[in-house]
């Protein structure tokens, strides 16, 4: 849970906030249930190359990158959020609808990018009117964030079955839907008036500050934000490999949602294992697991050994995001917090952006071998997280020891 940092200010929350919120997370959520499984799923129905698609999803990530940090500097100048949020809706609601008629890489590529920015902003813009709850009323951000990773698995549930049942040409329908539900709860969004701080991805159009720029605070976030990206091929051709090998579309969505499930059980239980474990622990858990994952992914494994791997994802991403997050509290301070998480989201942004562009390359030349290739990644990554570790301040200053406990 992430507490509340100042008191509430003076005056009641708008009406059932948290009940809005909780909705607010669903939209966005719901819409990445259907596309992160299956859009490439639909993109491979139109006969593009694995390198094709590996640009058509990687483009818009580096593009998110810019947009989004500047659809959140608008938001919180204009001093209040959700019009921005209206406005991330419609766009990406009339993109949806004219991806219909994209039956070409270049068309593909063009309006899958425009929508990408047009969206970029949406789900930041909610966590942050739902810190401002946090901060100001004291609203649990757990208990509303946790709605939408339901819904999410949800989404990629029913989207496994459409696909066993129509194919991929179901993916934009869907899609659009959900989006048609981002304008909706917009629509329905809470008004907090003008922000008192800016929110993550604002900070990233201002210089980080001096408390960032830490050589080994830079090297654990180089090396976490690496092994996020490792993911990279999962989300671009786990689908389409496992549609590959005979797994039914029910079958793919219970694997997408076993590693969401395990993911948010981990979120769930994430304050009794700090208790147990350093933030180290964790990390270097996470960074490990991570390498272990890509060398078995390859293996045949069948439908069970997929969802025990499918399962890791509370460690190669919850476990190690948690302590990640945990660093940051340590490290900086409370006025820094969004220069620090603006930071950790430029970072995960770009690389996972570049290795979903190298992943169609390595998926057209290897198939499943290249899932080889996310195993160095990640354990560049870990070697990252280790030299961050070895040069920590502390560490240095007692000779080689830390005051945390191992």
């Amino acid at each position: 849970m992430i507490p509340a940092s100042a008191p509430p200010v003076l005056g009641p929350p708008p009406r059932h906030f948290a009940l809005r919120l909780a909705l607010l997370f669903c939209a966005p959520l719901i819409v990445n249930g259907f596309a992160m499984p299956y859009f490439p799923v639909w993109l491979s129905t139109l006969s593009l190359s694995d390198f094709e698609i590996g640009v058509v999803l990687a483009v818009p990530m580096f593009i998110r990158v810019i947009t989004a940090p500047l659809a959140g500097v608008l938001a919180d100048r204009i001093g209040e959020r959700t019009i921005v949020l209206i406005w991330s809706g419609c766009l990406s609601f009339a993109t949806a609808f004219i991806l219909f008629f994209a039956q070409s890489f270049w068309p593909v590529l063009v309006i899958y990018t425009l929508q990408s920015a047009a969206y970029s902003p949406y789900l930041p813009i909610v966590d942050a009117i739902a810190l401002s709850g946090v901060r100001r009323w004291n609203f649990d951000y757990a208990h509303m964030r946790v709605w939408g990773s339901i819904a999410f698995i949800g989404a990629t549930m029913l989207g496994g079955w459409l696909i066993g049942l129509v194919g991929g040409a179901m993916v934009l329908t869907a899609m659009a839907a959900g989006f048609g539900l981002t304008v909706l709860m917009a629509l329905a969004a809470p008004r907090i008036g003008r922000p008192r701080r800016p929110s993550p991805i604002t900070a990233i159009t201002e210089p980080p500050p001096q408390s960032l720029r830490q050589p080994d605070l830079q090297l654990l976030l180089l090396g976490v934000t690496l092994v996020n990206s490792s993911h990279a091929m999962l989300f671009a051709f786990s689908a389409i490999y496992w549609q590959g090998i005979g797994y039914s579309g029910t079958q793919i969505g219970i694997l997408w949602s076993a590693g969401v499930a395990a993911e948010v059980l981990m979120f769930f239980f994430a304050g009794r294992i700090m208790r147990r474990f350093s933030v180290w622990t964790m990390i270097f858990s996470g960074c490990l697991l991570a390498v272990v994952r890509w060398l078995v992914f390859p293996m045949e494994l069948g439908f069970s050994g997929y969802f025990i791997l499918q399962c890791l994802h509370a460690f190669t991403y919850a476990t190690m995001h948690t302590g990640m997050q945990h660093k940051l509290i340590e490290r900086v301070s409370e006025d820094q917090e969004a220069s620090a998480q603006g930071l950790y989201f430029f970072y995960t942004g770009v690389f996972t952006a570049v290795f979903t562009f190298l992943s169609g390359y390595l998926y057209a030349w290897f198939g499943v071998a290249g899932f080889y290739s996310m195993s160095i990644v990640a354990l560049g990554g870990s070697c990252f997280a280790f030299a961050g570790w070895y040069l920590q301040p502390q560490r240095l200053a007692s000779g080689g020891k830390t005051s945390e406990a191992s």
